[in-house]
């Protein structure tokens, strides 16, 4: 589920806010008879996957503006659903990478909020995703005093992710880039070996498509 943000986003973040004084794809699994949810997520999900994979850079910060303002109302109608709490995050945590700028802080901060309260609702909603999503935050982002990046925290959550989804895509996506970010390329390369095998999720051809080729690109910056 949840996206990588773009590798700029935290230098820019950094560089921008020098300056100033002290300054995610998963099958939906929601409740039984909740059809309203249901078809909220696999909206959200699939145009998410049509902004990210799809659309020209330049067009999708707009875009993603306009589902984000979507997930919240969806959100607001159904607030003790925690599979739109997570795809209100992911949308955000997306929208960020895409705008850049100062803005990128405020979203990324919202962003974490709406993971933070659907693990309140339910860990394991989505196969564990708001785990992933925020890990991937947590070591993407700049930490104190710029923003709330931390290492150890990302680390902890996307264990809790591989816990509950050891074979899903997303989760071995982003432990292996987390991996590879701290400089442990050989259990980065088996995680992502491992991605490439997970199975296929109805209705999510696009962004496993997508996610997929973010496998093998980071498996090339690997080498041998």
């Amino acid at each position: 589920m949840i996206p990588r943000l773009r590798p700029a986003l935290r230098a820019i973040l950094l560089l921008l806010l020098a300056g100033l004084p002290a300054a995610p794809l998963l099958a939906a699994t929601p409740s039984p008879g909740d059809e309203s949810v249901a078809a909220g997520i696999e909206h959200l999900q699939r145009r998410w996957a049509e902004i990210h994979y799809a659309m020209p850079a330049d067009e999708q910060a707009k875009a993603l503006e306009a589902l984000a303002a979507e997930a919240d109302r969806r959100v607001a109608a159904h607030p003790e659903a925690a599979g739109l709490q997570i795809w209100a995050g992911i949308v955000r945590s997306t929208q960020a990478g895409a705008s850049g700028g100062l803005g990128a802080l405020s979203l990324v901060k919202d962003a974490r909020r709406d993971l933070e309260q659907a693990l309140a609702i339910d860990p394991l909603a989505l196969d564990g995703s708001a785990y992933t999503s925020l890990g991937a935050l947590y070591y993407q982002v700049p930490g104190w005093p710029l923003a709330f990046g931390d290492d150890d925290q990302a680390e902890r959550y996307l264990k809790r992710a591989l816990s509950i989804d050891p074979d899903g895509l997303d989760s071995l996506y982003f432990w292996g880039d987390y991996l590879h970010e701290q400089g442990r390329d050989a259990e980065a390369r088996q995680a992502l070996e491992k991605a490439l095998q997970a199975p296929p999720r109805p209705g999510r051809e696009r962004a496993d498509a997508g996610r997929r080729e973010e496998v093998r690109a980071l498996l090339e910056t690997l080498g041998t």
